[in-house]
């Protein structure tokens, strides 16, 4: 039994962070991605932009990149 490996993921299930886009406060695990798998369990290896506002922002980068029309010559 890995009871250190439980204590540190009890200890990162516990902790909330504040999205830097929205400033809703959420859980670490599920409201943000991992984006430094590599790290282990740790706060740092979560991104600072909830879930939610990722979605937002590549839903409306994807939308606004394919604006492009032939020039009229």
């Amino acid at each position: 039994m890995d009871l250190d490996g439980q204590i540190k993921l009890g200890h990162l299930l516990l902790q909330d962070r504040k999205c830097k886009k929205c400033g809703v406060t959420k859980n670490l695990v599920d409201g943000f991605y991992r984006t430094r798998k590599d790290r282990g369990a740790v706060a740092s290896s979560y991104s600072y932009e909830c879930k939610e506002c990722t979605i937002k922002r590549i839903i409306d980068n994807k939308k606004s990149s394919n604006m492009w029309e032939y020039p009229d010559w």
